[in-house]
């Protein structure tokens, strides 16, 4: 791969010359399972906006259990990425460190995601009370099936757990805080039968933020019984997931920043973020002068290529305003000099359609996989490429 710049024309960046140096870097001590290890904090930063983190790196006591818990990858992306964000609220990136939760590991939240038993469902199971530590709302087990459901949906699919550091005076990190993501339901699925058609519940979305703060209660009550955790400041999000089918994220609705030293959680901060495809009815009711934009950039696209209709996008919005815009465009080539004067034409009407102030990514693929890549942030003057050959 090699990185290109539009200046009105391609010019190919030697990555030799251009390729920044991770030789500068700084060693600090770090507490790792009980004893202290010599870790490395890369000088290196590719932004403002992002955290640095620590090498050796320390994956996730959870990895991968995210994958298995939430409906799409685009939900995966977002709930990652999203809880990030948000931890910028309480954890500044000039000031902490970013590390993967090492708190809670897979059998625990696990154990947490289970629906809450009955005493006789324990004994059934021959399992100890201390073990019932289900977080989602007993199922009696008894009676019509869509009505069990319907009254006792599955309210938490996942928990995220993110941790981040903060250098000390003696050339130390240590916990300085820790971030906990709890991704919700708007669609209950359940089967009445093993192998059956599934159903479907639609679950309420103020019952669900209701459901949601309840649960973060009982989790920071869990967390402040850690030893570590005890007098860190802790911060709580709620995410609500989207349904199986949908090719847009589900989006974070609150959170909440407790105190190092408080048990209890105060108040909560909503949020306004909303996920929109690109053109679609929905789009179009709320935010058609947006949509009008998006098409008139479409329809130039393909009268690049008269026979083409494929360009999808995704809208993240906040507070009612259009904050970034990914753009899907699959298309097929028959030649490089094709891809690369179409990339560039491309480029030019990002510049030409979107507003400044709008951050743009265009992916076009062909059948033979990643073609380029443009990326236009928010307030750039010119967008950057990438050429994949």
């Amino acid at each position: 791969m090699r990185k290109h710049s539009i200046l009105g024309m391609i010019l190919i960046l030697l990555l030799a010359g251009c390729a920044p140096s991770f030789e500068d870097k700084q060693e600090v001590v770090q507490d790792s399972k009980d004893k202290k290890e010599t870790a490395i904090i890369p000088k290196y930063k590719i932004s403002e906006e992002y955290y640095q983190t620590i090498l050796p790196f320390e994956p996730s006591k959870a990895r991968g259990l995210v994958v298995s818990n939430l409906n799409t990858r685009y939900d995966i992306e977002e709930f990652e990425n999203g809880l990030m964000r948000l931890a910028q609220t309480q954890f500044d990136p000039e000031d902490y460190l970013f590390q993967e939760g090492q708190m809670l590991d897979s059998s625990e939240i696990s154990s947490w995601l289970n629906r809450k038993y009955t005493d006789s469902q324990l004994k059934e199971k021959k399992m100890k009370a201390k073990e019932n530590l289900g977080l989602n709302p007993v199922d009696p087990g008894k009676g019509d099936i869509d009505k069990r459901n319907e009254e006792n949906p599955i309210y938490l699919a996942h928990i995220l757990e993110h941790n981040y550091l903060v250098k000390t005076k003696d050339n130390s990190v240590s916990l300085g805080g820790v971030v906990i993501g709890l991704a919700l339901n708007s669609v209950h699925y359940y089967q009445k039968e093993a192998f059956g058609a599934t159903y479907e519940k639609k679950i309420d979305s103020k019952k669900l933020k209701q459901e949601g703060e309840k649960i973060a209660a009982e989790v920071l009550k869990r967390l402040r019984k850690m030893d570590k955790l005890k007098n860190v400041p802790i911060t709580i999000a709620l995410f609500e997931q989207n349904e199986k089918s949908s090719v847009v994220p589900g989006n974070f609705i609150s959170y909440t920043n407790i105190d190092k030293n408080s048990n209890n959680i105060g108040k909560w901060t909503n949020l306004d973020e909303e996920y929109f495809l690109f053109p679609s009815a929905a789009a179009e009711k709320k935010y058609r002068d947006d949509v009008n934009t998006f098409t008139n950039f479409k329809e130039d696209v393909e009268e690049y290529f008269p026979n083409f209709n494929g360009v999808i996008g995704r809208a993240f919005y906040m507070d009612d305003q259009l904050q970034s815009l990914n753009i899907d465009i699959p298309i097929q080539f028959y030649g490089n000099s094709e891809a690369i004067g179409f990339t560039q034409y491309v480029a030019g009407l990002i510049m030409e359609r979107f507003p400044n102030y709008i951050a743009v990514q265009v992916s076009i693929t062909s059948v033979n996989g990643p073609e380029a890549l443009i990326v236009r942030e928010a307030n750039q003057d010119e967008p950057t490429v990438h050429i994949y050959e």
